[in-house]
């Protein structure tokens, strides 16, 4: 059986990562983009040189339009969607409650959620044995910050997460029975273009490793492994699960 993988936000990062193992493994990618045009591309060519298949296709995952055209340009040019990976994501701003923006939490939540969910929607209509499909496999990136409400001056990009896993365990009953599974990766810290900036500080990154009970940050490619296994049939009797990779979570 053909497999075609959509993941959003997938030109950096972990779900560049996701993208590179899992041409490996047949699956045929569709690579969303915002404004990563240039890294997208070069995932795409890494792919392909490799014998693997793989699109770039750019959308803004805060826009309903541009999500209804992903996944009609995809199965367009791969063939019905059978996994999806909602990685798409933003850190949003900074800051304390009493220094919220409006239009920031708007735009934070309308990425990390709203576009999370209608991703779902697009994928259930195809997928789902109710509407004549063959089920699927999907996995919604989110946080250890959605366990603890994050690290201070992240309680909103937390409280994004923590609505990703409560949507995740609800979706996950809805389709269980019409051949879909759903789960989230609650990755903790990890080494990518959205965390650099901040780990190139040696004295924040030792601070964090220290908070950390492996006493390390993670690599895309571990994150990766994981979503691969949980959109694999090695995980075909999970679904509405929570897999923490994180290196332990958090030392309190």
């Amino acid at each position: 059986m053909s497999k075609t993988l959509l993941i959003t936000g997938g030109a950096s990062g972990i779900g560049a990562e996701t993208a590179r193992q899992a041409a490996t493994r047949g699956y045929a990618i569709a690579l969303n983009y915002r404004t990563r045009d240039t890294q997208a591309r070069k995932v795409v060519a890494d792919i392909e040189a490799q014998g693997g298949k793989a699109i770039a296709l750019q959308g803004d995952m805060a826009l309903e339009a541009d999500i209804v055209r992903l996944f009609e340009e995809t199965e367009k040019a791969l063939g019905p969607i059978t996994h999806l990976v909602n990685s798409a994501g933003t850190n949003g701003k900074r800051g304390r409650v009493d220094e919220y923006d409006a239009e920031v939490l708007a735009n934070l939540f309308a990425t990390n959620v709203t576009g999370l969910m209608l991703c779902c929607r697009e994928a259930a209509k195809r997928m789902s044995t109710k509407h004549g499909g063959t089920g699927g496999s999907i996995v919604n990136v989110s946080s250890m910050a959605a366990t603890l409400g994050g690290r201070l001056g992240s309680s909103a990009y937390a409280a994004s997460k923590g609505a990703v896993d409560a949507f995740t365990k609800g979706f996950a009953r809805e389709v269980a029975a019409e051949g879909i599974r759903v789960n989230s990766l609650r990755p903790g810290m990890v080494l990518t273009e959205m965390t650099e900036g901040r780990l190139n500080d040696p004295a924040f990154r030792s601070s964090i490793e220290a908070s950390i009970p492996m006493r390390r940050i993670g690599t895309s490619a571990e994150i990766a492994q994981a979503v691969l296994w949980l959109l694999s049939d090695e995980s075909s009797f999970i679904t509405g699960a929570m897999l923490d990779a994180a290196g332990g979570g958090y030392i309190i």
